[in-house]
């Protein structure tokens, strides 16, 4: 059997029975996990294309030179190619990178319009080991935990619960966030004790982020397992998907990797809500073409995906990349690069576009958004200095070129819009040259067709469009998708109502994605930080911070605007409302008031609200029922020694220190305990970097645990 070393343990029966060396892990198995080199490709055997995916690839290519050869060919016609100035020039070349981009993405939806769904073998999970990993970093642990607990309830009801067990590998920095998830680990394996094994580590030295966190599991516990599904701290996922993701891994010993396309659920707020629609609607056909055109050569977004531990390990070492950061050190957006290497080394990774019952939550707001999308462009750009690697197939490069311009897209829009304003100042303040050649008989007269640049917009429109007009149709035509997403009616209102605000919402987040570009490119590296998953009220104070630059951006653009042709500024009213309007937008989008009365009149819905699965009514019966984790987890310990010696348990053992080198912070945390006359001293002395000694170190927190809750009077 592939990549199964050792034989799965048993489930533990709590705290007392899970004594082992590593804690609630159990005993390592380790895998070779080498360093890939950028520079020479590993030995690899060829994979056959099958004649849909050529066909795919077919539609979309002529789909995508089609529309870009008439587009580039009708701009050419209305400036005029011989008498071309510099910035028409420049306008026509950001002009056609930007059409590719759009023309690119209608003929990937038109291809999955008109190619058959990929079909999978499947055969029974019977002999295998599957690890739920769920990596977390400072997140919530009873929402994470009780998604797992409702995934391992539901595999146990089909009976496939043997299959699996849980894996929890923790990055957390904050002591308190790291006790409360021990807490948590611990009443879900009390939960979980007849069902399936919970395993729970956190990193002594989170090296990599996510990414070393994953290659940390494989190499010392990767042995035990043929597989794991990586999940993500807001992930969901039915059992039939879970164990469909096994049966046809199980089928095929050439895939590496199978990714699901996980569906927007869980979020309340209007923002959250409007995406939550659009990617119901769109989503699927634009994941259904990009996986009809990538056949064995499927990308993979970093859970809600199964892996073979064993391919992964032979071929997913990540180097550091040279250089300082930005650019350089360990990769980012890691997962792409992985679907890449995975292939590079002669493994299938496919998408499964097909498969229901995989679920993930979106940001909450706008700034939410863009707090995420600052980590996420650093990644993709990264991706420049590992889009030339040896031996990638095309279509990985295309993946990596397709995140690249994501980012890329929002600065060439930017670049557009400030030649269009050069060119009508040109024409508005300097006089044209006719006779510019000497001994010149006939004047060059300026060329502009109007009528046929009026015609190149509506045709870029309808291109831009095309994916959302296809998913329209899909969505009103069909009635399951109909019935469930507002009706007859509600489906395309909601489409047009979400087409409008995406149109005010998209000026805003050029601006914010041009910015996140510009910081990169100028040497700043982007912060590690929990992602904020609930919806809160935003104040007007947050939303200002966060958009006053945008609103003024916006009203001198119109102001410009208008005074160099009013003509100029009805072509740019969208881009500069939305400017204009940033602040309340940006309030608005956070806002579960406003998000609950769209569902009130029927607008923005998800099949999920129409008739919820019972794992998601699990999921959240679970977090509802569940006693509240305690906020100080130093001073819970402190009072409970049954949670005080369970939390050492199953922890890792402190790494050894190095003899010379003492760690500061266990040294100064060790005093500040030591002098302490009562708890709250103690408490308040110590900091953040010491209270991890502290929750690290069963002497300290015994120590601790003596103290009194308050000082001695007299």
């Amino acid at each position: 059997m592939d990549g199964h070393l050792t034989p799965p343990s048993q489930p533990s029966g709590g705290t007392a029975k899970f004594l082992s060396p590593s804690g609630a892990m159990p005993v390592e198995a380790p895998l070779e996990m080498p360093v890939q080199d950028r520079h020479r490709a590993p030995p690899s055997h060829p994979l056959e294309t099958s004649p849909v995916t050529w066909l795919a690839r077919l539609i979309a290519a002529a789909a995508t030179l089609g529309i870009f050869g008439y587009g580039l060919l009708e701009m050419l016609a209305i400036v005029g190619f011989g008498n071309m100035t510099s910035l028409q020039a420049a306008m026509i070349v950001f002009f056609a990178i930007t059409l590719l981009w759009i023309a690119f993405s209608a003929g990937s939806a038109l291809c999955g319009l008109l190619t058959p769904r990929a079909r999978f073998a499947t055969v029974p999970a019977d002999g295998s080991r599957t690890a739920l990993v769920m990596p977390v970093y400072n997140e919530d642990p009873l929402r994470t935990t009780a998604a797992l607990q409702a995934m391992a309830e539901a595999l146990g009801a089909v009976d496939a619960a043997k299959h699996f067990e849980i894996v929890i590998v923790s990055d957390s920095t904050n002591a308190d966030a790291w006790i409360a998830e021990t807490l948590a680990a611990e009443r879900l394996r009390s939960a979980l004790a007849t069902i399936m094994p919970v395993r729970y580590r956190r990193r002594w030295h989170n090296i990599g982020r996510k990414v070393g966190n994953i290659e940390d599991f494989v190499k010392r516990w990767g042995g035990h397992y043929d597989y794991m599904i990586v999940l993500d701290a807001d992930s969901l996922m039915s059992p039939d998907t879970l164990l469909a993701l096994v049966e046809r891994m199980h089928a095929d010993p050439q895939l590496g990797i199978l990714q699901t396309v996980p569906a927007l659920i869980g979020q309340v707020s209007f923002f959250a809500r409007l995406q939550q629609f659009a990617s119901r609607l769109y989503g699927g056909v634009i994941a259904r073409g990009m996986a009809s055109w990538s056949g064995n050569e499927g990308n993979y977004w970093g859970h809600n995906a199964i892996i073979r531990v064993r391919a992964f390990a032979e071929a997913c070492g990540l180097p550091q990349l040279p250089g300082r950061k930005p650019f350089g050190g360990f990769v980012l957006s890691h997962d792409f690069i992985e679907a890449a290497y995975i292939r590079r080394a002669g493994w299938k990774v496919q998408m499964a576009a097909d498969l229901q019952g995989s679920w993930e939550e979106g940001p909450p707001s706008l700034t939410d958004i863009a707090v995420r999308d600052r980590r996420w462009a650093q990644g993709n750009l990264q991706h420049l200095k590992l889009i030339g690697t040896r031996g990638l197939k095309w279509t990985n490069r295309l993946h990596l070129g397709v995140g690249i311009m994501s980012y890329l897209a929002s600065p060439l829009w930017l670049m557009l819009i400030l030649i269009g304003f050069a060119l009508t100042l040109q024409a508005t303040l300097i006089r044209p040259e006719y006779f510019s050649k000497t001994f010149q008989l006939f004047p060059d007269w300026p060329v502009f067709d109007a009528r046929r640049m009026m015609m190149l917009f509506l045709f870029s429109m309808l291109v831009l469009l095309t994916p959302k007009m296809i998913g329209l149709l899909r969505g009103w035509l069909f009635p399951s998708i109909r019935r469930k997403c507002g009706g007859f009616l509600g489906v395309p209102i909601s489409a047009v109502v979400e087409l409008m605000l995406s149109a005010l919402y998209a000026p805003v987040m050029m601006l914010i994605q041009t910015e996140h570009v510009f910081s990169i490119l100028t040497g700043r590296d982007s912060e590690w930080i929990a992602q904020r998953r609930q919806a809160e009220v935003m104040s007007w104070r947050e939303s200002t911070h966060y958009h006053w630059k945008h609103t003024i951006i916006g009203i001198v653009l119109g102001v410009i605007a208008y005074l160099l042709s009013p003509t100029l500024l009805a072509w740019l009213s969208p881009t500069v409302a939305g400017l204009v309007l940033a602040i309340p937008l940006s309030k608005a989008s956070g806002s579960v008031r406003l998000g609950q009365w769209f569902s009130r009149v029927g607008l923005f819905r998800i099949p999920e609200e129409h008739e919820t699965p019972w794992i998601l009514r699990r999921r959240d019966e679970i977090m509802h029922a569940a006693e509240p984790l305690p906020a100080e987890g130093l001073r819970y310990l402190a009072r409970h020694p049954v949670e005080r010696a369970a939390h050492i348990t199953n922890n890792l053992a402190r790494p050894h220190e190095t003899r010379g080198h003492p760690n500061a912070h266990r040294l100064t945390a060790a005093a500040k305990v030591m002098q302490a006359q009562s708890l709250r001293e103690a408490l308040g002395w110590l900091s953040a970097p010491e209270r991890i000694e502290v929750a690290a170190d069963r002497e300290l927190l015994e120590q601790l645990g003596q103290l009194p809750q308050v000082e001695a009077v007299g």
